[in-house]
């Protein structure tokens, strides 16, 4: 009994049964201990040694468990393991579990199987519980994002986490045969890894300005200076106005505020005023961004109408008639000059 008792504490006070059996009880102890509430069933086979709402750590080792030998947890359960209880809030829901491809197992309650080629060289075997390494938990997350905004959030927070970087999960993409989304995520990796923006500064070109006809403006140069690579701005020397992208991915973190604030602008301030945009503005609302930036420049003297783009459906687009000049808008600033070097921006 020594043996089970170590076991039990080594499992989170969970054990299966050919477990039990290996180490000495036979079918008729097993059921008796069941009986006389010893043990708990959490899933067919699967026992935990008390009574009671289990802990999320012990349904991630039941579900292990369930799947069999060489099962891992995966996905936001594998990052949820790695990065300890209370950041990610996800405690209530399934248990992602990853199996060798050629295993089929039943559903059970709570336990979401993922059958996955070359699963054992992706598995830190000696976790408790076992689970796909962090970095390719990490990227399986952002490839199977509902939307690249969503992919960005992934990885903001897992680097945020600081229990890896940019440059470790670019790494570790680049040796990946199949994965989503994989030009997608390089870019935006590529650009933390090397302070830059050249994805976002894409992506406010191709889905804010060109389809809202908005002024494009002067690309600056990056400057690169003993703290980094200053982020490449857009200038507009008529209106005084300078758009700066802000392409540090923690922006992007699903626990970061909103960017929408009112805006405070005098037409007539003899500085430049800044507008600040991350990756939420750009890929998450790209249509109100353009609006926004719009009522900027026209409150600054811009006699053009942004147009409305095919993704314009709804009110908060561009073409709305009655869109203040005052609406609110991206973070800004002023200065004497367009600032250089890092900036604060609001997600």
């Amino acid at each position: 009994m020594d043996e089970i008792a170590e076991l039990l504490r080594e499992q989170d006070g969970v054990v299966a049964r050919p477990q039990l059996l290996a180490l000495g009880l036979d079918r008729t102890a097993v059921a008796r201990m069941l009986r006389r509430g010893e043990l708990v069933a959490l899933h067919p086979g699967v026992y935990a040694e008390r009574d009671g709402q289990p802990s999320w750590q012990q349904r991630a080792w039941a579900a292990v468990l369930h799947a069999g030998d060489g099962a891992a947890l995966c996905l936001d359960s594998a990052v949820r393991a790695a990065e300890g209880p209370g950041r990610r809030g996800r405690d209530e829901g399934v248990v992602h579990v990853a199996v060798p491809d050629a295993r089929r197992l039943r559903p059970t309650a709570g336990v979401q199987v993922h059958r996955a080629a070359g699963l054992v060289g992706r598995v830190q075997a000696n976790a408790s519980p076992p689970r796909v390494r962090y970095e390719e938990a990490v990227l399986d997350l952002a490839a199977a994002a509902r939307s690249d905004l969503d992919a960005v959030a992934v990885l903001a927070d897992a680097c945020g986490s600081r229990r890896t970087t940019a440059t470790r999960l670019l790494n570790r993409l680049g040796s990946r045969e199949r994965v989503g989304r994989r030009a997608w995520l390089t870019s935006v990796l590529a650009d933390v890894a090397h302070g830059t923006c050249s994805e976002l500064e894409h992506g406010y070109r191709t889905r804010v300005v060109q389809p809202h006809a908005l002024p494009a403006g002067r690309p600056q140069t990056r400057d690169h200076g003993p703290d980094g690579t200053d982020h490449r701005d857009v200038a507009h020397d008529d209106l005084g106005l300078v758009v700066e992208l802000d392409g540090r991915a923690f922006d992007a973190s699903s626990t970061q505020p909103s960017c929408d604030r009112d805006l405070d602008l005098e037409p007539n301030d003899p500085g430049a005023t800044t507008l600040r945009i991350g990756y939420r503005q750009v890929f998450d609302r790209p249509c109100l961004t353009a609006a926004r930036v719009a009522a900027v420049m026209q409150r600054l003297g811009w006699a053009g109408r942004p147009a409305r783009c095919p993704e314009c459906g709804t009110s908060d687009g561009p073409g709305r008639p009655d869109l203040p000049a005052s609406a609110p808008g991206p973070t800004t600033g002023r200065a004497s000059r367009p600032p250089r070097g890092p900036s604060a921006a609001a997600p």
